[in-house]
């Protein structure tokens, strides 16, 4: 059950209690810009006091895109996505396609042997051999945010790296 957000001091949103609460979020979890602007939104704080709060708190290091992008890019390789996936949720949060693929650049994934591993964890090592089958795993690895090429390379070509 979620707990009720609580409302700014007195009705009244000033700066202050608006810093101290982006910095409560961000003691949880990393966050982007965009996502705290929505939940300081959602408690009440108005833009023209969220903007300047949060532009103190990017020159202070406090909020930072480039480590969010980091951690979470990280998190969704740990989860098996696809770098499809990840750009998308990325963009979802605020995150330009230049930050997204300077942080995927910088991981090195070897991204053929990580559709490989989300295939086999779903669907056991033996490669498909009837078509419905392949279209099923073909479809779970796009959903998981991997591209077509990557696709056909663990369905057809998995075999040849045993």
């Amino acid at each position: 059950m979620r707990r009720s957000k609580p409302e700014p001091a007195g009705g009244i949103a000033d700066a202050p209690a608006c810093r101290r609460t982006a910095l409560e979020l961000l003691a949880r979890r990393e966050h982007s810009r965009r996502e705290l602007t929505r939940k300081l939104g959602t408690r009440g704080f108005p833009a023209e006091v969220v903007g300047p709060v949060l532009d103190e708190l990017e020159q202070s290091g406090a909020l930072a895109d480039a480590r969010f992008t980091d951690v979470f890019v990280r998190s969704r390789l740990a989860k098996g996505q696809g770098p499809q996936r990840i750009r998308s949720e990325l963009a979802e949060r605020g995150i330009g396609d230049a930050t997204a693929d300077a942080v995927l650049r910088g991981s090195e994934v070897d991204w053929l042997e990580t559709i490989r591993a989300v295939r086999r964890k779903r669907f056991g090592p033996e490669l498909p051999h009837e078509y419905a089958e392949r279209a099923k795993q073909a479809r779970f690895l796009q959903y998981r945010g991997f591209d077509s090429a990557q696709i056909r390379a663990a369905l057809e070509l998995d075999a040849d790296s045993d």
